[in-house]
């Protein structure tokens, strides 16, 4: 059967819930355009981090950051009017949905395109536009300001342009939750058609956040690395890490129901499996100093791990039991880690807490090294990537990485890990506010 029947916790039945796959993915990342080419990128231990230019890393005070390569929308094959009405988040979003549908492969013709949902989101939205609308403000007055700014820069374009683009008319909304966006866009859409509301849905995140003002505001909050050495700008997980990379870029997926999926012949990549999603209620950008001693029984290890611990593993906890997982079945984790003091050891805690002693033995790996923090579409990309290391039975390496830290005593390689068949994965993401997320990833089983 592709359908389940569910019991939760007070042993009541829930309605059937429907299995959910993954036909279709796209990716436009500092690594260039395509999956592929991110993927290549990130098993071979590359690099997409570049030093700024002398006179940014005076103005910023930073040294590196992860741009997409040489963008430019004309050549991407926008048109001229599309690359001034498209606020680049935008751009960025059509770029790797177009890949994700053109995998997929729909008759859009033959599909109920009112069940076919779009749930697509950004972190921060049209940064550039604002800035520039806000110079012409302050320089030329009120009347010169864009017509269009609004609809421009406002973040739920890049869902309201999508549905546009592909004619989707399903429930259309954009989720915005900082660094955790990607990851709960997608997860909102598994729960749209696990519990039937939707036969199908593109989702993904998207982030043009590397524009001054961003660079500003993120370099005064302390959160980016001032490191000199690009070639380890970003190590997540490193005793010598010292914050994070600002990077750009947008992650899509095509999920569908099993019997939909099946039913139209598709080619199935991967099976989401879980989805958790908990807050923090602690501090805006800071996570509590989790407790050093994560005891062995789960009740124990929340405690041990603080809030923000607490958080990150009832989101873990919660993805792994929805596919009917225990933590002993976890392969890897991509995780979070940004590179910054205070993630990566709340999220070693947190892996603690949710797998004990065994938290010493699964592979973890953070993409972040090899293409920076991309805020956003961060949770996207790296469902993407840990879709294709679940397929392929491989954890790639997280660039970066040298010297292990006694406070994250986590099994992260430098190396990728190859040989290694996996029931699930987790991508977690971690946002602002405290949002976490957490996606259950698993290769595709009759």
């Amino acid at each position: 059967m592709n359908q389940e029947t569910i019991v939760n916790e007070q042993g009541l039945k829930m309605e059937s819930v429907h299995r959910v796959v993954i036909t279709g993915m796209g990716a436009l990342s500092p690594a260039g355009r395509g999956v592929e080419v991110m993927w290549d990128t990130l098993m071979q231990g590359r690099s997409c981090i570049r030093a700024l230019e002398p006179e940014e890393q005076e103005r910023f005070g930073m040294t590196a950051v992860a741009r997409i390569p040489g963008y430019d929308p004309l050549e991407m094959g926008f048109t001229k009017k599309e690359s001034r009405r498209f606020a680049k988040f935008v751009q960025y979003g059509i770029i790797a949905a177009d890949e994700a549908m053109a995998q997929a492969n729909f008759d859009l013709e033959a599909e109920d395109l009112s069940r076919f949902a779009c749930v697509f989101g950004t972190g921060i939205g049209g940064m550039e536009i604002f800035e520039r609308e806000s110079v012409v403000l302050n320089t030329k007055g009120a009347k010169r300001v864009s017509p269009l700014f609004i609809p421009t820069m406002i973040p739920n374009m890049i869902a309201g342009n999508l549905s546009i683009r592909y004619g989707l008319k399903g429930d259309c909304f954009t989720i915005v939750t900082a660094c955790a966006t990607g990851s709960h866009c997608i997860g909102e859409a598994y729960r749209l058609i696990r519990h039937g509301y939707a036969d199908a849905a593109l989702a993904g995140g998207s982030e043009e956040g590397v524009t001054p003002v961003s660079l500003s505001g993120f370099g005064n909050l302390g959160a980016i690395t001032k490191e000199t050495d690009i070639t380890c700008a970003s190590r997540p997980f490193d005793v010598n890490r010292s914050g994070f990379v600002a990077g750009e870029g947008a992650g899509a997926l095509v999920l569908e129901s099993l019997e939909h999926a099946k039913a139209r012949g598709a080619h199935i990549i991967a099976e989401i499996t879980g989805f958790g999603s908990t807050g923090d209620a602690y501090h805006m950008t800071a996570p509590r100093p989790d407790g050093s001693g994560a005891a062995k029984a789960m009740e124990m290890a929340v405690r041990a791990a603080g809030p923000s611990g607490e958080g990150a593993v009832r989101a873990m906890l919660q993805a792994l039991s929805e596919g009917g997982f225990t933590p002993d079945d976890l392969g890897h984790l991509n995780a979070h880690g940004t590179s910054t003091p205070a993630n990566d050891k709340m999220e070693s805690a947190a892996l603690h807490g949710l797998a004990g002693d065994r938290a010493c033995e699964i592979p973890v790996t953070s993409v972040k090294g090899a293409m920076g923090h991309t805020l956003g579409a961060a949770g996207a990309l790296e469902a993407i990537v840990t879709a294709l290391s679940v397929v392929n039975s491989v954890v790639p390496p997280t660039v970066g990485f040298a010297e292990a830290d006694p406070e994250c005593a986590v099994r992260v390689s430098a190396e990728p890990v190859r040989d290694y068949p996996q029931k699930v994965a987790l991508s977690n993401s971690l946002g602002f506010g405290g949002h976490n997320a957490s996606v259950a990833i698993s290769p595709y089983v009759e």
